[in-house]
């Protein structure tokens, strides 16, 4: 296979979209507080964020490579988890109260989507490795 997925490339930085996805967070108070939205949806999404990123963060700090494959495959598996189960919490508020999940799931959504394409674009916009 080759092309721009066959390309190796070295892993972006993660601090420029994880403050992205969080000023997404941020931003969003002062819009529910002026639509009259409850906070407790809000406050939902800004702590189901904070979750994302501290597991981030732990998964960080496991050593990767051909010589960890083990550690790696873990990394990933818990990687595609974390993101099934915190969109699985918000799925359960959401059946339980709509007024909740509803608006939780698009403030963690959006901040999600900008983390993950701001990701994407560091990481294909980086230089080719070998």
């Amino acid at each position: 296979m080759s092309g721009v997925f066959a390309t190796p490339r070295p892993l972006p930085h993660r601090r420029t979209p994880a403050l992205a996805g969080t000023a997404v967070i941020v931003l969003a108070l002062p819009v529910f507080l002026v639509a009259g939205w409850r906070l407790e949806a809000w406050a939902i999404a800004a702590a189901l964020w904070v979750v994302y990123l501290a597991v981030g963060e732990l998964l960080a700090h496991v050593p990767l490579g051909d010589d960890n494959l083990a550690a790696a495959g873990l990394v990933a598996f818990v990687r595609l988890t974390r993101a099934v189960v915190l969109m699985a919490i918000l799925i359960i508020i959401a059946v339980k109260s709509s007024e909740l999940g509803l608006p939780a799931a698009i403030v963690y959504g959006l901040a999600f989507t900008v983390e993950f394409l701001l990701s994407l674009f560091e990481y294909f916009g980086g230089e080719a490795g070998s």
